[in-house]
């Protein structure tokens, strides 16, 4: 049962892991984006809801910080894995391969979070257009 991991293994990995990482730099570029304009509105009509906002948004920022960190740290490991296959360290390959798919469930994990953050961030916005679509 203890098959021995050749290097394609951990290579297969870094396709995922770089579109990942770049869908984790576009949601964090387009929330770095939303904050500056609410900042804007803020800075025009100071309001309490445009604080909590940026309150949801900070929270998020700091989900995708380390969903990156942990992304970043899996290719990384996968490098390392690809070293150890080379250098003949098979035993330490299959370890350090483990723990790097464990970085990457994690970050996974993560995303899962923050995008349900995004969606009830949207579903806030939606219940006040249909308060004030109601109301008009």
């Amino acid at each position: 049962m203890n098959t021995p991991l050749s290097l394609t293994t951990p290579a297969l990995l870094f396709p995922a892991i770089s579109l990942l990482l770049l869908a984790y730099t576009n949601r964090f570029l387009g929330l770095a984006s939303i904050i500056r304009h609410l900042f804007e509105d803020y800075q025009n009509n100071p309001e309490d809801k445009i604080i909590q906002q940026i309150g949801n948004l900070r929270s998020r920022i700091h989900l995708i910080k380390w969903m990156q960190f942990l992304g970043v740290g899996s290719l990384f490991l996968c490098v390392v894995t690809m070293l150890q296959i080379y250098v003949e360290m098979a035993v330490s390959a299959q370890y350090t391969f483990g723990v790097s798919l464990l970085l990457m469930m994690a970050s996974l994990a993560l995303s899962l979070v923050e995008l349900r953050m995004s969606s009830d961030a949207l579903n806030i916005l939606l219940s006040d257009l249909e308060e004030k679509h109601g109301q008009g």
